[in-house]
């Protein structure tokens, strides 16, 4: 492949990123539209047409490597492992 034929695949893929980033800029502003109807409403469920939105609250446990890091650095490093994977970037 020669280097305009780079250009042009770089060029084309950083418009289609663009595209794809107002795209989810777009689907973030009705989201959040929606959620404020439903907060107005004061519901966590809502019946529209042939759709039912639910925006409900959600309990987790989620294990805090940090804090466990600090307390119990020597079992964190026995149970840690090395990962090789690769990035990809294209800067100007």
């Amino acid at each position: 492949m020669s280097s305009n034929e780079l250009i042009k695949k770089i060029e084309a893929l950083n418009e289609w990123e663009q595209i794809i980033e107002d795209a989810k800029q777009q689907a973030d502003e009705l989201r959040e539209a929606i959620k404020e109807e439903m907060a107005v409403r004061d519901t966590e469920e809502l019946i529209v047409g042939n759709y039912i939105i639910r925006w409900t609250s959600i309990l987790s446990n989620r294990f805090d490597t940090t804090s466990f890091k600090k307390k119990y650095g020597e079992i964190y490093k026995q149970f840690t492992k090395q990962v090789s994977s690769r990035r990809f970037t294209i800067s100007c």
